[in-house]
């Protein structure tokens, strides 16, 4: 993480006394865009899990995967992603677009870094475009003028919460299941969400689960919650899960065999895309 951004140079509109979420995964994936205070809750996690990176590593695998799924085989043409976070070499309209140029794209952030970098990125592209919400309430976003106009909402449209939900911490006094359950009523038939999450396997990795928890949720960004499988699968509320399933994320799909055994943060996010009929 050596090439991260010096804490001297901090623009203006940033708080870099405070880490963002954002920013943690852009440190964990040894991204540029990150400072001191979200290298420290990196190096906390690590001391919990040495191979803790890899569940921002995963979590963006799956992103790619579900995205491939959702353009080439499904036919989606639609995507509203929640908590996009700063902007990597394989985004959703990346990976969307190279399979169909004619697909729209609406990124939903609310950290200020994130904002300017994808305005960036997405000042030459006419189909992509993001918002500035609260993710974590659905009925504002999906009442803002450019979500609405966007998008046709007669028409199925891929919802992504992609390492997103275990972030939330009740601050609107609703569940996860709820906010989810919002979104999903306003979804049209024929619709996908995908959702990717921290897992706790139930297993001999739950230990090391706890432990990443309580270092994410101890330290200055105070959120990180691992849910175990039935409490992901209440997420989805009921819609048809598509084949294989709520999966580890690194078994959803994968692109070819595991040539080693998984690791214990391998094992501890999971992921899985359902339909709305």
């Amino acid at each position: 993480m050596s090439n991260a951004t010096s804490d001297e140079t901090v623009p203006s509109f940033i708080d870099a006394t405070e880490p963002s979420i954002a920013r943690v995964y852009d440190a964990f994936l040894n991204g540029t865009d990150n400072y001191e205070v979200d290298r420290a809750v990196v190096r906390g996690v690590l001391k919990a899990a040495p191979e803790a990176a890899d569940l921002a590593v995963e979590n963006r695998a799956f992103l790619i995967r579900a995205c491939r799924f959702l353009a080439g085989q499904s036919g989606i043409t639609q995507y509203l992603d929640c908590g996009s976070g700063l902007p990597t070499a394989e985004n959703t309209h990346n990976v969307v677009q190279r399979i169909n140029s004619d697909s729209r794209v609406v990124y939903v952030d609310n950290d200020p870094l994130v904002l300017t970098h994808s305005r960036a990125l997405l000042e030459d592209c006419e189909n992509s475009v993001v918002v500035s919400e609260d993710i974590f309430e659905p009925e504002m976003l999906l009442q803002n003028e450019v979500v609405e106009s966007h998008l046709d909402w007669n028409k199925p449209i891929a919802l992504l919460q992609m390492g997103t939900l275990h972030h939330y911490n009740g601050e609107h006094a609703r569940t996860r299941k709820d906010i989810m359950r919002a979104y999903i009523d306003a979804l049209p038939s024929g619709s996908y969400v995908a959702i990717s999450h921290f897992l706790d396997p139930e297993d001999e990795y739950s230990a090391t689960a706890r432990r990443m928890e309580d270092m994410f949720l101890h330290s200055m960004m105070g959120s990180g919650t691992f849910s175990t499988r039935a409490e992901l699968e209440e997420l989805f509320n009921g819609l048809e899960m598509v084949d294989p399933g709520l999966m580890r994320c690194a078994d959803w799909r994968p692109d070819g065999p595991h040539l080693k055994q998984l690791n214990a943060a391998q094992r501890c996010i999971a992921g899985g895309i359902a339909l709305k009929p």
